[in-house]
């Protein structure tokens, strides 16, 4: 397959440089540091030139988050032309973020400091995702991870991101015989129970929105500034960077690429979930009698049930590939990105499927498919990350930010 030119508007990029206004000083704080989160122990000069703000503009930023505890001087370097360079670091310790991920049985909480390191994180499994009961037991579980923390740690603390399933507070189906919560709060009024309990801000997400966002923060520079993701997970869940942008849509819970029809075999139409995600796998095995802990895919027998796991494989990749073909023909992405919950192998093997797939296609477009860099906690990563965004780097929601 032909690997095409994958173009790049990295979004970070765009958002390092400055407007020279006395009005927009925030906008040109968050530029600033988005240059030093970018391109860490660059000196006042260096990010300047990067920003396009005046030198003086740049200095007085530098200093006032510095003493908002954002950014952190590194020691002088000598021996340069000129006057001696401080290297510039962001300051992870600034600022926390929670980010949640609520699957249909498991939950997982993590705490990521502005550096977008994981400092704390807890998987919790459960029969049913009822909304009422997972409010208490998270603020908990947060109050637990939280408990040895410095007043200063908590001081930074401000945002909760939560990620889920569209339809996780009232699906009839796919789930009509499976567990999944079929009454009880809005996810609405589950935000607003576990913002009171808290006490901090809590901000909603689609599951696969916050997955592709974790997946762009993980790409190496320049980030590709549109492509198409696709995570294998109890259903498959997908997300979309078009030209810079998230799109989440009026609702939040675009793209469900999952509920694209695609063809399979003699069954006709179905969504591309009903046939390309883990819960079909694992109804699979079941059917073939095998006792697995259905929780954690890493200890499975994987050479016992490869002949189902082949099997499944194929019938995913092909699926996938129509998903990939159907939206390649809407959205000129050239960039496709797969990946799954399960182990790395699998994952590899589901990538080269899904290409293959698609090269076989009797029309195509000039697209690359190519393997995820987070897996399975990409959800909680990205609602985790996404709040620190748009609090300190985003410009086109100053409004979030104290």
């Amino acid at each position: 397959m032909t690997e095409p030119d994958v173009p790049t508007i990295d979004l970070f990029d765009l958002g390092s440089r400055g407007l020279q206004h006395h009005g927009l000083r925030l906008a040109n704080e968050r530029a600033v540091l988005t240059v030093v989160a970018i391109n860490p122990g660059l000196s006042n000069a260096e990010i300047a030139r990067i920003s396009g703000l005046a030198p003086q503009t740049v200095s007085a930023i530098l200093t006032e988050i510095e003493g908002a505890g954002l950014i952190e001087r590194g020691e002088v370097l000598r021996g340069r032309r000129g006057q001696p360079a401080t290297p510039i670091f962001l300051k992870a310790s600034g600022a926390y973020s929670i980010g949640i991920e609520l699957g249909w049985r498991h939950a997982d909480i993590m705490i990521i400091n502005l550096g977008v390191e994981v400092v704390a994180h807890r998987h919790v499994l459960y029969e049913e995702a009822d909304l009422s009961a997972l409010a208490p037991r998270l603020a908990s579980i947060i109050a637990e991870l939280t408990c040895d923390w410095s007043p200063e740690q908590r001081e930074r603390l401000d945002d909760i991101g939560v990620c889920c399933p569209g339809t996780i507070h009232s699906a009839l189906a796919p789930l009509s015989s499976e567990a999944g919560s079929k009454s009880g709060p809005t996810q609405t009024l589950f935000a607003d129970e576990l913002s009171r309990l808290t006490e901090l801000d809590v901000t909603l997400f689609n599951d696969g929105n916050a997955a592709c966002w974790a997946e762009l923060i993980a790409q190496p520079s320049p980030r590709p500034g549109t492509f198409v993701y696709l995570l294998v997970s109890t259903y498959l869940a997908a997300g979309v960077l078009g030209e810079g942008r998230l799109w989440q849509g009026g609702s939040g819970h675009s793209v469900d690429l999952g509920s694209m029809l695609v063809v399979a075999g003699e069954q006709g139409l179905k969504p591309a979930h009903s046939v390309a995600s883990v819960a079909v796998l694992t109804a699979r095995l079941r059917a073939a009698g095998f006792a697995l802990d259905w929780n954690d895919p890493e200890s499975w027998d994987w050479p016992a049930i490869e002949a189902v796991v082949g099997l499944w494989i194929e019938d995913c990749a092909e699926a996938m590939a129509l998903v990939v073909h159907n939206t390649s023909a809407v959205i000129e992405a050239g960039l496709i990105v797969v990946d799954t919950i399960l182990p790395e192998l699998i994952t590899e093997r589901l990538v080269e499927r899904v290409a293959a797939h698609f090269a076989a296609l009797p029309v195509r477009h000039e697209t690359k498919v190519v393997r995820g860099h987070v897996g399975r906690l990409a959800p909680a990563l990205g609602a985790a990350e996404l709040p620190l965004y748009r609090r300190y780097f985003s410009r086109s929601l100053l409004h979030q930010r104290d």
